[in-house]
């Protein structure tokens, strides 16, 4: 029913906590999909240990570093199955989020729905973002509005044909593009299912992880974050937003000129 796709890069020691998490799955209904972005540590060695003693399908798919976007452009093409959840290599699951994903994708009838949200926690289940009331949350919101309202990063399954549609663009040597330019336009295809109150994921921020070096990545990678910011100016129904990422696209005008006459 589903691929879980996870695009790793140096994770040895992360990577078998996310595979005990998926062993203790409620529903083994999965395969999982593991992109190997020219890992230089163990990684190989165990994601081949790992491969031949699953309960579940695994491929390990081999490409030289080129950075999460490309990997995870890999992991959808690599996908047999109609839907992706994708998970981080420093991350998990909770032992019901396949069973979850599959229930609703199951019980919803309308066609023309693209994706599913849901929440993510750390690991002492303490809820990433804001708590949001039943009553006060959506049925349906596009990625950029659900952020808005959650204030934190969400877990998504979206439609493999729509992930393949809509591949991150590769900007030369940079190695990122901010997730949300895709799931935007993802978005924009049809409905996503929002669950506000349900957690299927649990993460953690390393040091070295994205989120702890956003600086650091803006400078290496300004053109795959103007692209997401220019997107986002158009999309922003708040002056606020507008007036932000049109600051953050200065920025990022300001990094490429820069790398061009270092």
């Amino acid at each position: 029913m589903i691929t879980v796709v996870t695009a790793t890069y140096n994770r040895a020691s992360t990577i078998p906590r996310l595979y005990r998490s998926l062993c203790t799955q409620s529903s083994l209904d999965f395969e999982w999909v593991v992109v190997d972005d020219g890992s230089v540590d163990d990684t190989p060695k165990l994601l081949n240990e790992i491969s031949e003693a699953s309960p579940f399908p695994i491929r390990v798919i081999q490409q030289e570093n080129g950075g999460k976007h490309v990997a995870l452009n890999a992991g959808a093409q690599n996908a047999l199955t109609p839907w992706i959840l994708i998970v981080d290599s420093d991350d998990a699951l909770v032992s019901s989020a396949v069973e979850t994903v599959i229930s609703g994708i199951r019980g919803q009838g309308a066609s023309d729905v693209v994706g599913w949200c849901y929440r993510k926690a750390f690991f002492d289940m303490r809820v990433v973002g804001a708590r949001v009331d039943e009553d006060n949350c959506p049925e349906y919101m596009s990625p950029t509005e659900a952020g808005h309202l959650f204030k934190g990063d969400l877990a998504y399954v979206f439609k493999t044909e729509l992930l393949l549609r809509h591949k991150f663009p590769v900007f030369g040597e940079e190695k990122f593009v901010p997730e949300l330019y895709i799931w935007n336009k993802i978005g924009d295809e049809g409905r996503i299912c929002i669950h506000g109150n349900t957690v299927i994921y649990l993460c953690d921020y390393l040091e070295d992880g994205y989120s702890n070096n956003f600086s650091s990545n803006l400078r290496k990678n300004p053109i795959g974050f103007l692209t997401f910011y220019w997107s986002q100016i158009a999309r922003e129904k708040s002056f606020f937003y507008k007036i932000k990422y049109s600051i953050r696209s200065v920025q990022c005008c300001i990094y490429v000129l820069l790398k061009r006459f270092s």
